[in-house]
């Protein structure tokens, strides 16, 4: 409780995990196989054109996926929290890996070998539906960025990317939903292919018509529903 207002804690899988589609039987099964482990902030727990040999399935904190482009641009493909999985398609396919993946804060995780996973996946076909829920879920998460970048300016991607955020992960509290990851104006340029400098114009416009307001690393979206009016105006 936080303000007179319930919020989740940090174990409490986001919407669109593995774990949030999975029932307690099966969520138990799935934890249990693997082995506990607890980054610092800051760690790398992947590193893009490694070796696959495992996966890990986030149960406290928030980490950044990112991959560095030919030209030597970093690009924030997502940031995954409590009860998603990371390093899945690379593990079951034996790609090696497409992203990196590092830590914003303290993080726990459940680490499964790849052919635990698979085996998993076997003998439990309802968490193997979970996973193609979630795969589902972020395949339409990267269709939509792709059209916002075609189709809108930095100024509404950025809108709309805070909107997307704060419908899936806002606490409600300060007035508002607060951002329940660690973000700042970098990862959000990361993410949209933008400078840091045209994200932090943006972010003054937002500010100033008391849309958001900005801390270190957190953000909150002080009127949601302007927010999305903003972000379909023309």
């Amino acid at each position: 409780m936080r303000h007179g207002v319930a919020v989740p804690d940090d174990r409490e899988p986001v919407a669109g995990s593995l774990l949030a589609y999975l029932e307690p039987a099966d969520r138990a099964f799935l934890l249990e196989l693997g082995r506990r482990r607890v980054f610092a902030g800051g760690d790398v727990l992947l590193r893009q054109g490694d070796p696959t040999d495992h996966v890990m399935v986030i149960q406290s904190g928030w980490v950044r996926v990112y991959a560095d482009t030919a030209n030597g641009h970093e690009v924030l493909i997502a940031l995954r929290g409590p009860g998603d999985v990371i390093g899945d398609q690379a593990a079951l396919h034996g790609w090696s890996r497409t992203a990196s993946v590092r830590t914003l804060e303290k993080v726990s995780v459940v680490q499964l070998r790849s052919e635990q996973l698979d085996n998993c996946l076997r003998v439990r076909p309802s968490i193997a539906i979970a996973l193609l829920r979630q795969m589902s879920e972020r395949l339409r998460e990267a269709e939509t960025v792709r059209m916002e970048y075609a189709a809108l300016d930095v100024t509404k991607r950025v809108a709309t990317y805070l909107l997307r955020l704060a419908n899936q992960h806002g606490i409600p509290e300060h007035g508002g939903l607060t951002l329940r990851m660690p973000l700042t104006q970098q990862d959000i340029a990361n993410h949209l292919g933008a400078s840091r400098r045209t994200v932090a114009r943006a972010l003054a416009v937002l500010r100033e018509r008391r849309i958001v307001s900005t801390m270190r690393r957190r953000i909150v979206i002080l009127a949601p529903d302007v927010l999305g009016l903003f972000a379909r105006s023309d």
